[in-house]
């Protein structure tokens, strides 16, 4: 059984969000996430379900066409096929376990990429 805590994984990254995987298999995919203020992953859509469950500091997780504030002890879940993102507030850090089922493939991953590529949240343009 993986047994791990955010402090022992921690490892934040100036230039991008920051993942620590925990555990993965065909079925499931766990990560730590850590965010510098304002960092993000981009909304995209994969084929998955996720269980975001925010540890530390604050930010807002897209969920379609929601922004939904979170917290530390706040969880959000996302269905399978729903545009879905992840932003630190500008002020401070984010910690979250991040739960896909079952785990985003390479090609799903690539708007991820991209959008860290370009600085865009949401390469629509919506407000953010």
């Amino acid at each position: 059984m993986p047994a791990t805590d955010f402090d022992a994984e921690r490892s934040f990254d100036d230039e991008r969000f920051s993942t620590s995987e925990v555990f993965q298999s065909d079925r499931m995919k766990v990560v730590f996430g850590y965010f510098e203020p304002g960092q993000f992953i981009p909304v995209h859509a994969p084929d998955s379900d996720v269980v975001i469950t925010v540890r530390s500091g604050s930010g807002v997780v897209r969920e379609g066409e929601t922004d939904r504030r979170v917290g530390p002890g706040d969880v959000v879940v996302v269905s399978a096929g729903t545009a879905r993102g992840v932003k630190a507030s500008d002020g401070e850090r984010l910690e979250a376990t991040l739960v896909t089922a079952p785990p985003p493939t390479d090609a799903e991953h690539e708007p991820v990429r991209e959008g860290i590529r370009r600085g865009e949240f949401d390469s629509q343009n919506r407000s953010e």
